[in-house]
């Protein structure tokens, strides 16, 4: 038996029971990161590195994600690094090992993939271009005001039902990634906008009473991505914003302008419904000036 086989064998089936029961990912994810800590173990075997656990070094994993940049596409050693990372942090919730070497490991040779970004002002003209004096606009007008007021993914947007939105009490249950809930705030405006569009506007457009989804197009069916996409990008450019705006955007703003106003890195995650933290710090590449103003301010050595 190789080491790598060995390593599999003790580390990797409790690895992986441990993240179905807490991560919330899906079956697909979680099968990537097996695939992913075979190939990482199978790199240790070539460098002899004896015990996983004792030895292994923020330069042993630079070096296997080196390694791997050369073979495969940047998005799938991101994922590898992801998948290393989470692995570690198992180690030492066992009390295992009580460092991560993963912890501040970056690829090198790897742009990271950064949203359009969109101030506040752009994000506000986005948000008064639809018509709200028809159903589709107020359709509109309460999608973009929920995905800006929650930062829902656009496929849990899509996939809202009526029923997952309490307008009472400003709540609404999300179902995310690995079909792992989430409860997220609605905010005042958002919560005003979506009940308008229940009583004025859904009713119009709903054609078969047992339609559940809560965003429904002109035929009274549930919209698509694609759709959902086109509706942003018109309403940009109609309002004169010479990006290429996505859904994703949105979210990105989002989560900018949350952290712009001082809201906390693990709020934002939890909100966002990442699993990784290291995930949400791609949102905080704007928020630097903010930063940089409090620290000069709060700092005794301006």
């Amino acid at each position: 038996m190789t080491l790598a086989t060995d390593l599999a064998h003790k580390w990797i089936t409790p690895f992986m029971r441990s993240l179905r029961l807490e991560s919330g990912l899906s079956e697909n994810t979680l099968e990537a990161y097996r695939r992913d800590l075979v190939l990482f173990f199978e790199f240790l075997e070539q460098g002899a590195a004896d015990l996983l656990v004792e030895k292994v070094t923020a330069n042993n994993i630079e070096h296997f994600m080196q390694e791997r940049l050369g073979k495969v596409k940047a998005a799938s050693v991101s994922r590898e690094l992801s998948a290393v990372r989470q692995f570690y942090i198992y180690l030492q919730k066992e009390g295992l090992r009580e460092d991560n070497p993963a912890a501040k490991v970056s690829i090198r040779g790897i742009p990271r993939s950064i949203p359009v970004s969109i101030s506040e002002e752009e994000m506000k003209r986005i948000l008064d271009y639809p018509d709200t004096s028809t159903p589709l606009g107020m359709r509109d007008s309460a999608m973009f005001e929920l995905m800006y007021a929650t930062g829902l993914r656009v496929s849990e947007i899509i996939g809202l039902t009526v029923n997952q939105v309490n307008i009472a009490d400003g709540m609404l249950r999300v179902l995310g990634k690995g079909k792992k809930e989430r409860i997220v705030p609605l905010g005042e405006i958002a919560a005003k906008k979506v009940a308008a569009y229940l009583e004025d506007g859904r009713i119009k457009l709903v054609q078969n009473t047992v339609q559940k989804c809560l965003f429904v197009s002109s035929r009274g069916e549930p919209i698509s991505r694609q759709y959902f996409w086109q509706l942003i990008r018109s309403a940009a450019i109609a309002v004169g914003i010479n990006k290429s705006v996505s859904p994703h955007d949105l979210r990105h703003a989002f989560a900018t302008h949350l952290l712009n106003h001082g809201a906390d890195l693990r709020v934002v995650q939890v909100l966002l419904g990442h699993a990784d933290i290291s995930t949400t710090e791609i949102y905080t590449h704007v928020a630097k000036d903010r930063l940089q103003a409090l620290h000069a301010k709060h700092h005794p050595r301006k």
